[in-house]
């Protein structure tokens, strides 16, 4: 199931179409966005009742009118170092627990908005994006998919020269929540399609040319670690994201370093989920 949100209303993905939920359902299941997490089972089970969506409430589906799949997070967690061939070109040592960092709600942004640039040091980075479907706390990692709705796509966008302005205690908070630093979508894919452990191809192209490619299976730290140990330290609740961490091939890394700029184009393409398309512009 594939669900995402169009003229702020929600809609099943099915093919090139777009199913309105509330049309599609006779009423019984709204149609606000705010409600999509609480409704899940019922999506859930309307999306296996729509076919091939020609049916009510089906329409062509314009990807460039997606908004953000899900409501502003209460919380949002970025996960860093989470990639053996990223630590490695970061040069920093192998965490034994999952490094968490705060990525402020207010950073959360959708499929088709621009990201203004502010920065000379504005950074890429493509991860796998776990949504919290229902509150939790002390998650066993075996019963993690009872609590995850699905996936999507994000960018861990990162302004550098923030992040590391306190030099050995480096800012990864402000440094990543800037103003549209966290996109994601273009829609979530329920967990019952991609199961606890995905195994999903990951690429990120800056301005047409692939900067990372990896798949998630290389996470250090995969999902059911992620969700148990970040419920066993704090309460999850419906919405919650949580950015799983990128692979090798940041801007940051490379030799001479590279930056995304007003005119920049980024394409996220995760295997089984989409692609996320962010786009740039100057003040």
């Amino acid at each position: 199931m594939k669900v995402g949100v169009l003229d702020g209303r929600t809609v099943l993905v099915v093919g090139d179409r777009a199913v309105d939920v509330e049309a599609a359902s006779g009423g019984a299941v709204p149609a606000s966005p705010a409600s999509v997490l609480a409704v899940w089972a019922d999506l859930l089970r309307l999306s296996e009742q729509v076919g091939d969506a020609d049916g009510s409430g089906s329409a062509p589906l314009d990807p460039a009118r997606l908004e953000r799949p899900v409501p502003v997070p209460l919380q949002a967690f970025g996960i860093g170092v989470n990639y053996l061939d990223h630590a490695g070109e970061s040069a920093m040592d192998l965490p034994r627990n999952p490094l968490v960092f705060p990525k402020f709600s207010s950073s959360i942004t959708g499929p088709n908005d621009e990201v203004v640039v502010r920065t000379e040091a504005l950074d890429w980075e493509a991860e796998l994006v776990v949504v919290i479907g229902s509150e939790c706390f002390e998650v066993a990692e075996g019963d993690v998919l009872a609590v995850v709705a699905g996936y999507t796509i994000g960018q861990d966008l990162s302004d550098r020269v923030v992040q590391f302005e306190g030099g050995a205690n480096p800012q990864f908070g402000l440094g990543k929540s800037g103003p549209g630093f966290g996109p994601i979508g273009p829609w979530v894919v329920s967990a019952d399609e991609i199961g606890a452990e995905p195994h999903l191809a990951i690429r990120c192209e800056v301005d047409g040319v692939t900067k990372q490619s990896s798949d998630t299976e290389h996470l250090i730290f995969g999902v059911p670690a992620l969700v148990s140990y970040l419920s066993s330290r704090v309460r999850l609740h419906p919405g919650d994201l949580i950015f799983t961490g990128t692979p090798a091939g940041v801007g940051w890394s490379r030799d001479p370093r590279e930056t995304l700029h007003a005119g920049s184009r980024i394409e996220t393409t995760i295997d089984g989920i989409g692609t996320l398309t962010t786009r740039f512009v100057a003040p």
